[in-house]
């Protein structure tokens, strides 16, 4: 079967455009990948267990044993807890429920002006292959700082 000049034309202008829109895609690829980056807000570690998840998230400013003397404390206006006496200073009762809302930015306090610590619930409730650990994290984060205490 023989091909007219117009028909050949044709399938190389096609192939050019073809050609020209994967190597579009491809040089923007890239950039793509890092703007999303640079937005990304806080990445989440892989691992669900407490004292993972408190390292990672918690004792830049908390300290690594929760004495509030963390590397970003002393940059910071408010003063850090002590974390290992949440029980005593509740009367020796580990208050689960107050650490939670704490933890989820629920609760506030008004008295010490503007909150500092980051609210985690959002950052903790990421979809991550279609789950939502958020739960998870919140329960074991929680556990682990009722286990550090005094």
């Amino acid at each position: 079967m023989k091909r007219s000049k117009a028909g050949v034309y044709v399938m190389v202008l096609q192939g050019a455009v073809l050609l020209a829109g994967l190597f579009a895609a491809a040089s923007t690829a890239p950039d793509e990948k890092a703007k999303s980056q640079q937005h990304d807000p806080v990445r989440l570690i892989q691992s669900l267990k407490g004292p993972d998840i408190y390292r990672a998230h918690c004792a830049t400013c908390h300290g690594v044993e929760g004495k509030g003397d963390g590397p970003v404390a002393s940059a910071l206006t408010t003063k850090m807890p002590d974390l290992s006496t949440i029980s005593q200073r509740s009367g020796g009762v580990f208050p689960t429920g107050r650490v939670r809302k704490i933890i989820l930015g629920d609760e506030t306090f008004a008295g010490h002006g503007s909150r500092e610590m980051p609210v985690w619930g959002p950052i903790f409730h990421q979809i991550q292959k279609d789950r939502d650990y958020g739960e998870v994290r919140l329960q074991n984060i929680t556990d682990y700082l009722k286990s550090i205490q005094k």
